[in-house]
């Protein structure tokens, strides 16, 4: 799907009008890529060339156009995302935008820009490199509160009042919204590093060079982009210790089950040899002709596992 800005009005045969300084590619067709390429002489990349990871593949300048290409992630209100490749190039005539997935940041641009038909393609650039920066942010801030209530959970929630299997159930559950936390960050962060590429390749590459305004804001993004990636690395900190926690109150809940059953089999011993002992049947045993001989093994039985429990109880084990 082609959107250009100014928006294309009547019938123009899908062509981009001249004074077009946005095209907006949405999984283009074959017809849309040619129709770039002889209005533009922009060669539009397609989406394995966009999912490279090489510096070189990510960043090129060919004449006067930049070309430039950046993993977004789509996706923000919950754990459901994906990673959406998307290019960026930049010509002295027109920004060209290639994406295949539907991104808010483009959504919120789109709606900014509307109509207007005095932009210059550099200010659209920057613009859409400000909302996915905010974006970004908002992906990291979903996974610091996952983080925030994990930690809740793990560290200050009321433990002692729940099952075993309940708390076993909540650690589990805790390590796969971490993991996924985790990830989401680790993306980010990659995310991050991109833009910021981008925008100092604009910087130094771009001819004429961007002055005045647009070049204090681009630098703002580097900023900003810097923050976050130091509030990233604490993040990813706090998750690190999560995990472990996590992984070592679950150890503590299976060593518990182990010392529980350890507990119950010893305490079972005892009351299994007396009666493995009063069912021999040997002819001189005393205790079988006693009128209180079955009262006796009963007790017997009775005390041999309660006696462990006493020394059990006493070692603090149970």
């Amino acid at each position: 799907m082609l959107k250009t800005f100014p928006p294309i009005s009547g019938d123009t045969n899908n062509e981009a009008p001249p004074n077009c300084f946005w095209l907006d590619l949405v999984d283009p067709s074959k017809d849309e890529v040619a129709l770039v390429r002889a209005r533009f002489g922009i060669n539009v990349p397609a989406r394995s060339a966009l999912e490279e990871i090489e510096a070189s593949s990510r960043l090129r300048l060919e004449g006067d156009i930049l070309y430039m290409s950046a993993p977004l992630l789509a996706g923000t209100a919950n754990e459901k995302w994906e990673v959406a490749p998307t290019g960026f190039i930049l010509s002295p005539e027109c920004c060209v935008t290639v994406r295949f997935a539907e991104l808010d940041a483009f959504a919120t641009v789109i709606g900014e820009i509307g109509s207007k038909e005095d932009l210059e393609p550099v200010q659209v650039f920057v613009r859409l490199l400000e909302e996915v920066v905010d974006r970004a942010a908002d992906h990291l801030e979903h996974a610091s509160g996952i983080v925030s209530d994990a930690f809740q959970a793990v560290f200050f929630d009321e433990r002692q009042k729940r099952m075993l299997n309940e708390d076993t159930a909540m650690l589990s559950e805790t390590i796969r919204k971490i993991g996924q936390a985790s990830d989401r960050a680790s993306r980010v962060r990659y995310m991050f590093l991109s833009i910021g590429r981008m925008a100092g390749f604009v910087m130094e590459r771009r001819q004429p060079k961007v002055a005045g305004e647009l070049r204090g804001r681009l630098e703002a993004i580097r900023h900003d982009i810097a923050s976050l990636d130091e509030f990233e690395a604490s993040l990813a900190g706090r998750i690190q210790l999560l995990q472990d926690a996590a992984t070592s109150f679950l150890s503590i809940e299976q060593n518990d089950v182990v010392k529980l059953l350890t507990v119950v089999s010893v305490v079972g011993v005892p009351p299994v040899l007396v009666a493995g002992i009063y069912g021999m049947n040997f002819k001189y045993m005393p205790e079988l002709g006693w009128h209180l001989g079955y009262p006796f093994a009963l007790v017997l039985c009775a005390l041999s596992a309660l006696l462990p429990l006493l020394w059990f109880k006493r070692r603090g084990w149970i």
